[in-house]
């Protein structure tokens, strides 16, 4: 185990079974937190718990659907029972549709907002009395370069992860009297459906790697889950409210 800087600190991370939400979470592991790991397949969440775990680390894992707020406030509440209290929450999880705009259904905009916007906001409605508990804490939520840049086909998640972001700010405002911050990380990175698109169709992918003025696709790990941890440590404790771009210069 290196590092140490959040020793002591209980952060629950959603989507938590692969990518992004693996990479987070082993990070914020490897700095001396406890991590909550919480996934709609539990057997996943496992897997990330035992890596974790080998390295040193204090890991539990969680099965969450988190459209379903009895089950986000199940989430929070388990991790606040095994280890005692909560001073971080990442919001990881989400789903995503590719449609035409013209074609968007409202089912479409369902799954993305459900799994989206509302997740979201279950999860930090849950989380803030603890947070107000620990004398304040971090919240990081997810939005996505599709929804800044306006990529055709992603209408329907665009809406949703722009909606997170509104909430986010409105949040940082609210709850920073308690000493929550409240930012949003944009991420690129090889994520599955990145690798999967790479290998569908890799000249395409070989074109957006190199439009990017760093010429690589983020590590879930290193780059999008090592931020995640200043953000959650003392580093970066005067921003709030704020977007994170981590899309090696889109």
């Amino acid at each position: 185990m290196t590092g140490k800087r959040l020793t002591g600190q209980v952060v629950l991370v959603t989507g938590a079974g692969q990518g992004i939400g693996q990479g987070i979470a082993l990070a914020l592991a490897k700095e001396g937190a406890h991590v909550a790991l919480a996934g709609r397949t539990k057997a996943k969440c496992d897997l990330v718990a035992e890596e974790i775990e080998s390295v040193g680390g204090t890991a539990l894992s969680l099965a969450c659907d988190v459209t379903d707020r009895s089950q986000v406030d199940r989430m929070v509440a388990e991790t606040v029972e095994q280890f005692g209290s909560l001073h971080g929450l990442v919001n990881n999880a989400a789903s995503s549709d590719q449609q035409l705009l013209e074609e968007v259904t409202d089912a479409d905009v369902e799954l993305c907002w459900r799994s989206g916007a509302m997740g979201t906001l279950y999860a930090m409605q849950a989380a803030l009395p603890h947070l107000r508990a620990a004398g304040g804490g971090s919240i990081v939520n997810f939005g996505s370069s599709t929804a800044v840049y306006g990529n055709a086909t992603f209408g329907a998640y665009a809406m949703a992860k722009e909606a997170i972001r509104g909430l986010s700010r409105v949040a940082a405002r609210e709850w920073g009297r308690y000493g929550i911050r409240v930012n949003v990380v944009v991420p690129v990175a090889m994520s599955p459906a990145s690798v999967e698109f790479s290998h569908k169709n890799p000249e395409r992918f070989d074109a957006m790697r190199n439009s990017l003025a760093l010429r690589r696709v983020g590590d879930c790990e290193t780059d999008i889950g090592r931020a995640v941890v200043s953000l959650m440590s003392d580093d970066l404790s005067y921003l709030t409210g704020d977007t994170l771009m981590l899309t090696g210069g889109m």
